[in-house]
């Protein structure tokens, strides 16, 4: 399996000046602040979205011809601003997702809301979003930050949509493919154009990484729904937690897809069991994987995967074209 480090491998430099430039952006003085921050800065798990702005940049500058020097620090600030901004409105909505969701963990670790409680989290969540912000527009890149900024809403649509879909238990395969477009595949989808729009790539090239972080994003959505359903996956949180949410992923669309009305009323009267009663979060797991749902949405996922390497492979090889076609190997194969 290709390890996330092999894919750094060529803007490792320029991910560890991002990581101090990160840093330097969102220092403070209050303790307990700076101890927040301290944890949620530590705990930003495998930077994927600061990776594709990067290899994006790289992949389209040498489209522009500009000369990158592979293992040396290459990226404009420009292009860390990027980076910043996705990385870091990712992690505010990761922050106030756990406050929704209750959740105690968050990959592996305690999460803001279990060390803070979940109204110290929640202003923690919008004070990163606020400092985000304000650090783009006083520098200035106005395109740059336009281009990123719309996704905030994009975000706040899908976690609306996920909760209505959630309450009435009638999420269906249209409806969960625009879920996880707007929660996750649109801020990839950005975090892949934005590495573009950063090196002033052309049009033609910022609308095909936004392309590419698209079916990307989809891709990692629906992987991470497969990996819920595997009690052999290291996520850092538990098992089947989807199910005793009550969420209606792929996996068991694709099992509601082939039952009969019954059987479907039945499957989703067990699904209403799952927040308080673990035989029935068993039990649909096991027809989960009884009747293929897991396989079925898997093969959905490599559809996307597919999807995205075609789109690099209209580019000239590089380091950093290899470097994308092995993160779509990864997000396939990935079990965390």
């Amino acid at each position: 399996m290709i390890s996330i480090e092999t894919i750094r491998t060529p803007i490792k430099a320029d991910l560890e000046a991002f990581d101090e430039f990160l840093k330097g952006q969102f220092a403070s003085e209050g303790k307990l602040l700076s101890d927040m921050l301290t944890h949620v800065l530590s705990s930003r798990g495998k930077g994927v979205r600061p990776i594709i702005v990067m290899l994006t940049s790289a992949l389209t500058s040498a489209v522009n011809t500009r000369e990158w020097v592979e293992g040396e620090r290459n990226c404009s600030k420009r292009t860390y601003l990027a980076a910043m901004l996705v990385e870091m409105l990712h992690t505010a909505s990761l922050i106030h997702d756990d406050v929704i969701d209750g959740a105690d963990t968050r990959r592996g670790r305690p999460s803001a809301n279990a060390l803070w409680q979940s109204r110290n989290a929640v202003v923690l969540g919008d004070y990163i979003l606020a400092r985000t912000m304000s650090a783009g527009m006083h520098s200035a890149q106005y395109d740059l930050v336009s281009h990123i900024i719309g996704s905030v809403a994009t975000l706040c649509e899908g976690e609306i949509l996920q909760s209505q879909h959630t309450h009435e238990k009638s999420t269906t395969r249209s409806d969960y493919l625009e879920i996880i477009y707007k929660k996750t595949a649109s801020l990839i989808s950005i975090s892949a154009s934005a590495g573009a729009v950063s090196v002033k790539a052309a049009r033609e090239d910022v609308e095909q990484m936004r392309r590419f972080g698209e079916a990307l994003g989809m891709a990692f959505q629906i992987q991470d729904d497969i990996l819920d359903y595997s009690r052999s996956a290291h996520t850092g949180k538990p098992s089947n937690n989807d199910l005793r949410e009550g969420k209606i992923t792929l996996p068991l669309i694709e099992v509601l897809e082939q039952c009969s009305s019954a059987e479907r009323l039945q499957l989703l009267d067990k699904l209403k069991q799952c927040k308080t009663d673990e035989s029935a979060v068993d039990f649909l797991q096991g027809v989960v994987e009884a009747t293929g749902g897991t396989a079925l949405a898997a093969r959905s996922m490599q559809k996307y995967v597919n999807r995205a390497s075609s789109i690099l492979a209209e580019y000239d090889d590089s380091p950093y074209r290899t470097a994308l076609m092995n993160l779509c190997a990864y997000v396939a194969e990935r079990d965390r």
